[in-house]
């Protein structure tokens, strides 16, 4: 949803230090590429921005792939060869609604040089984006393979971004642990430890591969 992904991008870069120009925002599908504004988030805009980082990125980069709003479950024949897949719906530039398969993520992402990847999905059936796991990554998702996440009005955000995102990181919530002395410095794992101690619809899940704490 807009409002998860505006927060996502205040942390990288108020929280982070992330550069703004680094950040690739895909948001709606009446988002505008005029001013540094938001493309459209097409599937085909989305599947291009991880393949343009993909030809930007070193082994000494970190990269971070969030992702919020509807994701679904069926067959499909992705390549990863499950009963069952996952996917994250993206639109086809019109009135249609499109799938991305999480073997089709896993399938993009191979190719990446830096193993510190940091995957982040506010969507249903989140929990079956494990295709995506390997050494050095984080996948901190709002729900299990089984259940459904929630979009709150009062809190204008999906839960789990509420308490991931805008709580945990940007108002340092999760801040449990000192990394940097005198500096607020959340780790993706406190900030998904707060999320599941707080979220009270969302089932939230994590696929940790990455050696201790994730300080982005």
């Amino acid at each position: 949803m807009d409002d998860d992904a505006q927060d996502m991008i205040s942390a990288l870069t108020d929280c982070y230090g992330f550069e703004a120009a680094n950040i690739i925002s895909l948001i709606d599908k009446d988002g505008t590429e005029a001013n540094g504004g938001a493309l459209e988030a097409t599937r085909a805009a989305i599947i291009q921005a991880i393949r343009d980082i993909a030809a930007e990125v070193t082994a000494d980069d970190e990269v971070v792939f969030f992702f919020s709003g509807h994701g679904g479950n069926a067959k499909a024949q992705d390549g990863d060869n499950e009963k069952v897949d996952e996917c994250i719906w993206a639109h086809d530039g019109s009135a249609n609604l499109v799938p991305i398969w999480d073997g089709e993520l896993k399938a993009e992402f191979e190719g990446y040089a830096t193993s510190r990847i940091i995957f982040i999905f506010d969507s249903c059936y989140a929990g079956g984006m494990t295709d995506l796991q390997a050494s050095g990554r984080v996948l901190a998702m709002a729900t299990t393979e089984n259940t459904v996440g929630y979009e709150v009005s009062t809190l204008k955000n999906g839960e789990f971004t509420y308490y991931l995102v805008d709580q945990g990181m940007l108002a340092s919530l999760a801040d449990k642990y000192d990394h940097l002395p005198g500096t607020a410095d959340v780790t993706v794992e406190e900030a998904w430890d707060y999320a599941k101690a707080n979220c009270q619809l969302d089932k939230p899940t994590i696929k940790d591969s990455f050696e201790n704490d994730l300080l982005l």
